[in-house]
């Protein structure tokens, strides 16, 4: 659709070159920005109707009592806290100790740029949760 709207401008051109009558043209063009506005709401209502499903497979899931329906979330936050925390606080204690004590250890590298986007994507989602829960929302 943001291709449609940055051809507005072209368009209205041609139809004024087309249409000899300027009402006509302006009513042409008014329909125009109408069709392109329509299909950016379409668009935005799908992307709300989708975000709205996966809202409620997520409630399903969450309140399964089967581990690998309702467990498979708080194990990949578990493993991602894991790695930060290896990475940031527990690794580097592990190399200063090891170093002291006349062992000095090669660590795993462990990559967290692909840990980071699914890491904030969850803590975000919980962050809005208690957004709710402060609001008085179910």
């Amino acid at each position: 659709m943001g291709a449609l709207i940055s051809l507005i401008p072209v368009l209205s051109q041609l139809l004024d070159k087309i249409l000899p009558d300027k009402g006509a043209a302006d009513a042409a063009k008014l329909e125009l920005v109408k069709l392109a506005q329509q299909g950016e709401l379409a668009q935005l209502s799908a992307d709300v109707t989708l975000a709205t499903a996966q809202a409620e497979t997520n409630k399903i899931e969450a309140a399964s009592t089967r581990l690998f329906v309702a467990g498979w979330r708080p194990f990949v936050g578990w493993i991602c806290g894991f790695a930060v925390g290896f990475k940031f606080i527990g690794g580097p204690m592990l190399f200063m100790v090891a170093q002291a004590l006349g062992h000095p250890v090669d660590l795993p590298k462990i990559e967290t740029e692909e840990l980071w986007p699914l890491l904030l994507g969850m803590l975000g989602l919980g962050g809005l949760r208690t957004v709710e829960k402060v609001k008085g929302a179910a």
